[in-house]
């Protein structure tokens, strides 16, 4: 790698020709001031940031060693509870306080609705999720199995057409209803006595709620209403396809879909290096510039996509109005844990890559800042820190933040970070964290997957823990659900911030997330993750018929649902039945989805996939998801459920099943027979070593292994 002295940093030559030559021109920000702070949050932000991460291992050292002594005895849990306020694990809860949050965007503030995250370093996806702003209810009830079955063959079926429709109809009278007829009903519109109204064999019938129209587009094409906060644009073509045999001409219903994304440089990618860093960079600089384009070919076609323009309406009284085209978007950092090589300090030490990342992402942002009509139209710019395990972390990422965006010459409280509740430490001390970044905070989530990893380590000495389905019905997990959402309340985050909840991890089964997950909404969350585009669609229309807004007032008044000793449960087997069947079966689904993940992360780079769980269901993988089961087989080991020959025998049989899972990729390289490469060996390191990486995280041995056959 070929390195320039910067401030006294060695830094890679392509990223930091990227900042001189790309992310710099146009923000007003010197190179050499750009450099100087780097080499600062290297140099006296890196100690402390090192010191946070020795904190962690000292508590997790202590908490192994209690539950070491206490083995062989009944679970104290008042005694646990005393030895954790004792090592500073459990702090003391201070006075209430509101948030104090300000220039917080629509989108976060007011406007509940799906939230999507992907992978920054393709382009594609990133500017799907950025387009996914808006989506056609009629193809996502056509191309999944959200109407109870998936389509067969490649033409048009028109039965299946028929059923959309009237499906799509059937949700507009449930959340824009008529007065006295169904949109069924309708064989066209108009306005009458200054109301919008259907035009039926009947006479006219206006709207149940007239204020839920709110205009039309200049050329009479689309017709837009209001549900909630969100928007539904009605397609009116009778030259369409489908328009043409509507009686209302009615071509499609698009629905305000995923309002917000989360451009990630975290979980869903594999950035090692200064090569794959700089991609991640420069599609968020696209993204925050606008320009960001992507080709590719589809249908033995070229296909361009960039990002999508707003939508210009007229309202009854004559005003243009403007919906934007795309998703607020957030970028999501590193957290604290990793160095990257791409900069080392002047001892030659690679830097953390949280620093860099906060440093060069809001950089990036600063574009936007500069633009009339670009992300935020309040002068924000939304950060997502994930993996900190309690306030002293969020106070550090709130001194970085402060750093920052006095380095780059922007107000305090420019940048608004979103801490997500994924770290028991940081669950059992959320006042205290949102405490510590209440200035700026706009955003905190629930996230089942890094928090059961967190979960297994942090009581690996207590016993071995129940298989991973049954560790989902434990208590300790509605626990942590509800006082997410109810600390959250109580620290005035309505109206200034996102309060969200988890992703839907099965994109191929629309129906069931659309019978489950009503739920998020349900539960007071304004906004929950979801696997594509399409997923965003259809849990929109949950958004209709809940109104979260209202949940969230009745939710406050009822106090909080648990307490942090329902939390502090662990979900540890005591006595299992269960049988050597059962065993091989638990070991063998984790194995399996750890390797499915692994060998594309290794050997491919890619961080997030939707990789065939054992019984060939696609489940999106991420390193969380892979956190859980590396943990729970290492867990299991160590308790000795199984031994090392029988989780190895899984790892090999599993292997070659992967290896037919991907057997049509011509680019994949087959871990089986010799299981001698690298990314078999990475999964094998995140078993066997398992029980010792930082916090369980699997990002360490993912690393270096993909930095070995990148040198290889």
């Amino acid at each position: 790698m070929t390195r320039l002295e910067k401030a006294g940093l060695q830094v890679a030559a392509d990223y930091a020709a990227f900042i001189e030559e790309k992310a710099l021109p146009g923000t007003g920000v010197e190179a050499e001031a750009f450099w100087n702070a780097l080499s600062t949050l290297a140099h006296e932000f890196g100690p402390e940031n090192r010191a946070l991460l020795q904190t962690r291992e000292d508590i997790q050292a202590k908490i192994d060693a209690w539950h070491v002594s206490n083995k062989g005895q009944a679970h104290d849990a008042a005694a646990y509870k005393a030895f954790l306020q004792e090592i500073g694990y459990l702090l003391p809860e201070g006075e209430d306080f509101e948030v104090e949050t300000q220039n917080v965007d629509p989108e976060i503030a007011l406007v509940p609705g799906p939230q999507l995250v992907v992978p920054v370093t393709n382009a594609r996806y990133a500017l799907n999720a950025a387009n996914a702003r808006w989506g056609s209810l009629y193809d996502a009830f056509y191309g999944t199995d959200a109407l109870g079955d998936a389509p067969e063959g490649a033409g048009y079926d028109a039965d299946r057409g028929a059923r959309v429709v009237a499906a799509a109809k059937a949700h507009l009278d449930e959340v824009v209803p008529f007065d006295g007829c169904a949109w069924a009903d309708a064989k066209g519109f108009d306005f009458q006595k200054g109301q919008f109204v259907a035009v039926t064999a009947d006479g006219a019938f206006a709207l149940k709620r007239p204020q839920q129209f709110r205009g039309i587009t200049e050329d009479l094409s689309q017709i837009i209403f209001v549900k909630n906060g969100l928007h539904i644009r009605v397609v009116i073509n009778p030259n369409h396809p489908i328009g043409g045999s509507d009686p209302a001409g009615i071509a499609d219903v698009i629905l305000e879909s995923a309002v917000s994304a989360i451009m990630d440089c975290e979980d869903s990618v594999a950035c090692v290096d200064s090569e794959e860093k700089v991609q991640a960079y420069a599609n968020w600089l696209g993204l925050m510039k606008g320009d960001l384009e992507e080709s590719f070919e589809k249908g033995g076609k070229t296909i361009t996509r960039k990002l999508s323009d707003d939508l210009v309406y007229k309202t009854t009284a004559g005003t243009e109005r403007t919906l934007k085209g795309r998703a607020l978007l957030w970028v999501r950092n590193v957290g604290h844990l990793m160095t990257n090589p791409t900069v080392l300090d002047k001892d030659g030490n690679e830097i953390f890559e949280g620093l860099m990342d906060a440093l060069t992402t809001v950089l990036i942002a600063k574009h936007d800042l500069a633009r009339e009509s670009g992300n935020s139209v309040h002068g924000s710019v939304y950060i997502v820190k994930p993996k900190m395990h309690g306030p002293a972390e969020v106070a550090f990422a709130d001194k970085i933040f402060a750093f920052v965006e006095d380095a780059l010459g922007l107000p305090a409280h420019t940048v608004k970070i979103g801490i997500m509740d994924e770290e028991r430490r940081t669950s059992v001390n959320l006042k205290e964290c949102i405490r510590a970044a209440k200035g700026r905070v706009a955003f905190i989530n629930t996230g089942f997957l890094d928090r059961t990893g967190d979960e297994i380590h942090t009581s690996m000495e207590a016993g071995p823990f129940l298989r991973k389905d049954a560790i989902k019905g434990e208590g300790w997990i509605a626990a942590y659900e509800a006082l997410n959402v109810d600390i959250g309340l109580e620290c005035g985050l309505k109206g200034k911030a996102q309060i969200g909840k988890g992703m839907w991890a099965m994109p191929d089964m629309m129906q069931d997330m659309i019978a489950q997950k009503i739920g998020h909404p349900e539960a007071g969350a304004t906004c929950a993750w979801v696997p594509s585009p399409t997923a965003a669609t259809l849990h929109a229309m949950h958004y209709h018929k809940v109104d979260v807004m209202a949940v969230q007032d009745k939710l406050r008044k009822g106090g909080r649902r648990a307490a942090v000793d329902d939390i502090l449960e662990m979900p540890l087997a005591v006595n299992p039945d269960w049988s050597a069947e059962d065993i091989q079966r638990e070991v063998e689904n984790n194995a399996q989805g750890i390797l499915g993940y692994v060998v594309r992360w290794v050997d491919h780079g890619v961080g997030c996939s939707k990789v065939p769980d054992i019984n060939d269901v696609g489940l999106m993988e991420d390193r969380a998801t892979c956190r859980i089961s590396s943990q729970h087989i290492a867990n299991w080991l160590h308790h000795d459920v199984v031994t090392a020959q029988d989780v190895m025998s899984a790892m090999r049989k599993m292997a070659a099943v992967v290896d037919g899972q991907n057997a049509h990729d011509a680019g994949y390289q087959p871990m089986a027979p010799d299981f001698s490469g690298i990314a078999f060996q990475a999964a094998c390191d995140l078993v066997f070593k398992g029980r010792v990486q930082p916090s369980g995280y699997t990002e360490p041995v993912l690393h270096a292994r993909r930095l070995e056959l990148k040198a290889g």
